[in-house]
């Protein structure tokens, strides 16, 4: 195939465009476009927050819907055919792409926000407001995320493995609903601009943002200013390692790379656990789950609207994670449905539903504890750090308690830095297979194609870092997830209605032994 063809040239250009002419702008007048940006932000959280709350609840239903009926049991592919992956490898991708280098930040200080703004009438500081703080790291992580992230998978899943379409693209899974004209015509590639650009733009975002969680531990480590010499090294090591991965594939590159992190933060969880104070961490994560689970729904469903004019870290910070989230709900499903190849309906759904959760809590019950012993044992001012500019300082500081604090710090930059690289060489595979003209049912997406995109996600984020432009842009990244929540509905009737017309509930299902 000539190299020119190898790209859809029609949606990547105008997405890449696009995310350019707003980008630069902004970058330009960071102040008053981030005034501007939050401001229509805001507003919108504030008319729709109770909508936002339900939109996570009702995909869990969803989900469980799907996975529970005679959808469940739909094999994603010949159902004579075993599965690509072995279930370890395939919970291991599947954690990688869900939690990303983003646990390792939460999992540490997510409960320093919440313990200095509890819920309306917690004090701050208290033990109430210590469970509370943990117990929303954990909400965070919980079934509603992933249920955001893998409830458009079935129907991509669907046309890629079962009905063999070339092209893995949402105008293809919407094609039952819209029909051909509008997928074929303007409409179609409408809906495909808007996922490359809601995804180009929250890979950039990534990549800025995730940055500092190794620069911090390096300037710690080091006893160096963090400065943007050290962030473009740090950058640049990150590129490679995720171009790399992208470039050798799911099965040589990304696989490989997500199951040994899981491994290895395995080993670190349980030196913390031997090292540190082992005990507290799991009276701590004990506590932790009780109180979740006595207070899930109230969390879930809090909209805080007799409170007046008050509004708390949790409340407001839901909403923006479920906003958020929807920005990357259809690459996750995009990726899972490439990956679940001899996977049925239910396994896939289930296995995002669990074991990201599974992991996210276990690393949250660990990381958080042991912040929260420092606080307790006398070291109050991690409150007060987190509130500076430096949040990301308070991670080495809380390392440093730890036997071998240096080993500790080098051990948490690698996990991390590998948690990052899985998230953007998942992001990079996925753009590749998305914009590329190959036949997706059959082929993986050219490695010249997963380079492009490795360098253009990198060009955008380290001119929008130098020029101040990160910013704006992770607020257009939220502003993004409202279209795609309606486009994700809209999937999952596609999904049954597929199903339906086919009958594959019917011949599409494993041979009972």
């Amino acid at each position: 195939m000539n190299r020119k063809n190898l790209i859809d040239y029609k949606i990547f250009v105008p997405a890449l465009l696009i995310i350019i002419g707003i980008s630069i702008p902004f970058a330009l007048y960071e102040a008053e476009s981030l005034a501007l940006l939050n401001s229509i932000f805001d507003y919108i959280v504030e008319v729709f927050s109770w909508g936002y709350l339900w939109y996570g609840i009702i995909l869990v239903a969803a989900g469980l819907y799907l996975s529970f009926s005679k959808y469940g049991q739909v094999v994603l592919g010949d159902p004579n055919e075993k599965p690509d992956f072995t279930f370890f490898e395939y919970a291991s991708i599947l954690i990688a792409m869900g939690v990303g280098s983003t646990i390792m930040r939460t999992g540490m200080l997510q409960w320093t926000s919440v313990a200095n703004d509890p819920p309306i009438g917690v004090e701050p500081g208290s033990a109430e407001a210590l469970l509370w703080g943990n117990a929303y790291s954990m909400f965070l992580w919980g079934f509603q995320v992933f249920a955001i992230f893998v409830m458009a998978a079935p129907a991509m899943g669907y046309i890629l493995h079962v009905k063999k379409r070339p092209l893995m693209r949402i105008s293809e899974a919407c094609r039952v609903v819209f029909g051909d004209r509008f997928t074929d015509g303007w409409g179609g590639k409408m809906l495909d601009i808007l996922f490359l650009i809601s995804i180009l733009s929250g890979a950039a975002v990534t990549l800025g943002l995730g940055t500092p969680i190794i620069t911090h531990n390096l300037s710690n480590l080091l006893g160096i200013e963090v400065n943007f010499t050290m962030t473009i090294i740090v950058t640049v090591v990150w590129v490679l390692l995720f171009s790399l991965s992208a470039y050798l594939g799911v099965d040589k590159g990304i696989k490989r790379l997500s199951t040994l992190n899981m491994y290895l933060a395995g080993i670190f969880a349980l030196f913390i656990l031997v090292a540190g104070p082992g005990v507290f961490i799991l009276s701590y994560f004990t506590d932790t789950i009780s109180f979740l689970l006595s207070n899930y729904l109230t969390i879930s469903l809090n909209t805080e609207s007799v409170h007046q004019g008050q509004t708390s870290h949790m409340q407001s910070n839901t909403v923006f994670w479920f906003a958020y989230s929807a920005t990357w709900a259809m690459l996750h499903s995009v990726f899972a449905a490439k990956i679940s190849k001899g996977r049925t309906i239910k396994e896939m759904i289930l296995t995002y539903l669990l074991a990201p959760t599974l992991l996210s809590w276990m690393a949250t019950g660990v990381l958080g504890g042991l912040g929260v012993h420092k606080y307790l044992t006398g070291d109050g001012s991690i409150l007060q750090l987190v509130q500076e500019e430096a949040r990301m300082a308070a991670i080495p500081e809380i390392l440093s308690t730890l036997p071998f604090g240096a080993i500790s710090i080098i051990i948490f930059m690698i996990v991390a830095l590998i948690f990052l690289t899985t998230t953007l060489d998942s992001t990079t595979y996925t753009v590749a297979a998305y914009t590329s003209t190959r036949d997706m049912s059959k082929h993986e997406p050219p490695k010249l194609l997963r380079i492009v995109i490795s360098v253009v996600i990198t060009g955008v984020a380290l001119v929008l870092m130098r020029i101040g432009g990160l910013a704006p842009l992770e607020v257009i990244s939220g502003l993004m997830g409202l279209p795609i929540i309606f486009i994700q509905f809209i999937l999952i009737y596609a999904a049954k209605r597929m199903m339906d017309e086919d009958q594959a509930w019917k011949y599409n299902i494993r041979k009972k032994e």
